[in-house]
């Protein structure tokens, strides 16, 4: 059985994401342990809430440095909702412009649309070679509740990118590596979202 930790530091769904992880096979600890967050075969970090807000929890524990190192030593990190917001080089929220993980580069902006947030069901076009929606039909639906998202891509060519439009087109899931991320709640978006979590941890 693969171990996950669902890394706590403030903000997420916490243990919905770690009942979700649990059902479909992964040994998961909820914790702001560094340690267990380095050793684990995979490490969720999850999101809600506000860019800046969720940046500074994640500092408090010293979240992006582990992040980081995993990346660095080809361990697998999902990032989930503002989980994979914060992945990025900035978040703008209100015009106010907060530094991110920079993992990838790039800003995570209001989405253009005349009704925000984007909430509820919503279908995503998957690139050929995803490990993440494997096994998906392209009608799967996914839940999604934000208002702010990556709406260009800036990282490596060689990324996996899973786009999906709320009125204009926004990253809905970003393959890269060891780095994977959704700005769906893969967690509350029933069997789609298992499956996306399965392949996920039977990748670890």
């Amino acid at each position: 059985m693969k171990s996950v930790v669902v890394l706590d530091y403030g903000s997420g769904n916490l243990r919905s994401a770690q009942r979700a992880l649990q059902r479909v096979g992964a040994d998961v600890e909820v914790t702001s342990d560094l340690r267990a967050a380095a050793a684990a075969d995979g490490l969720v970090v999850p999101g809600v809430g506000a860019f800046e807000a969720c940046m500074t929890g994640l500092r408090a524990i010293g979240g992006e440095q582990v992040i980081a190192e995993r990346v660095a030593n080809e361990q697998p990190v999902l990032g989930v909702c503002v989980g994979m917001q914060i992945l990025f080089t900035r978040g703008v929220e209100f015009g106010v412009e907060s530094a991110g993980c920079g993992q990838w580069p790039g800003a995570v902006t209001r989405l253009d649309a005349k009704v925000i947030p984007h909430m509820g069901w919503n279908v995503v076009a998957a690139p050929q070679g995803t490990t993440l929606f494997r096994g998906l039909s392209d009608d799967a639906r996914f839940y999604f509740v934000h208002s702010y998202a990556a709406q260009r891509w800036e990282g490596r060519s060689d990324a996996l990118l899973t786009w999906a439009t709320h009125e204009v087109p926004f990253l809905a899931a970003v393959e890269d590596g060891p780095l994977a991320a959704t700005q769906f709640h893969p967690e509350k978006s029933g069997d789609a979202g298992a499956t996306v979590l399965r392949n996920w941890v039977e990748g670890l």
